[in-house]
């Protein structure tokens, strides 16, 4: 198997990039790509205390396994992809997200890890709530909504 999506409850097991790396580590390739993604403690000038995730677990490690499919369809059936989303909440500096892709040449790996955040981002089921250090907390829009890197 050279795809391996996943929703993980956070509170029950961290996100561990090494796992990721060595998923899609293979004789015949030579790269490897890793995206890790981050709660950060500002958003739009709002100072964050934590992030909670919700996810509707079978629809979203499909919709994981479909992007990284065209992936796969894009930049060869030799890439190799993992993709684990975390579920929960989340403290500033906790992993939310971790894939990684790997191919025998670095350029389809970076394209490949890249395509897959983006399209995670703008379609996959997967719903954000902020929670800020004032008290307060919202559920925050989506990446393709809101032009944010």
């Amino acid at each position: 198997m050279s795809i391996h999506v996943e929703v993980r409850d956070t509170n029950a097991q961290v996100l561990d990039p090494s796992e990721a790396l060595a998923f899609v580590d293979a004789p015949g390739n030579g790269a490897g790509a890793l995206f890790v993604g981050v709660v950060r403690d500002l958003n739009q000038g709002r100072s964050v205390k934590g992030v909670s995730y919700d996810v509707f677990a079978p629809l979203a490690e499909q919709s994981f396994a479909e992007i990284c499919a065209e992936a796969q369809a894009k930049w060869g059936e030799q890439l190799r992809l993992f993709v684990v989303h975390g579920k929960g909440r989340l403290d500033v500096g906790g992993l939310s997200i971790v894939i990684a892709a790997g191919s025998p040449h670095r350029g389809e790996a970076f394209s490949a890890c890249r395509y897959v955040i983006e399209e995670i981002k703008s379609r996959s089921p997967v719903w954000k709530q902020e929670h800020y250090v004032d008290g307060d907390s919202e559920w925050v829009k989506g990446h393709a909504l809101c032009g944010h890197d």
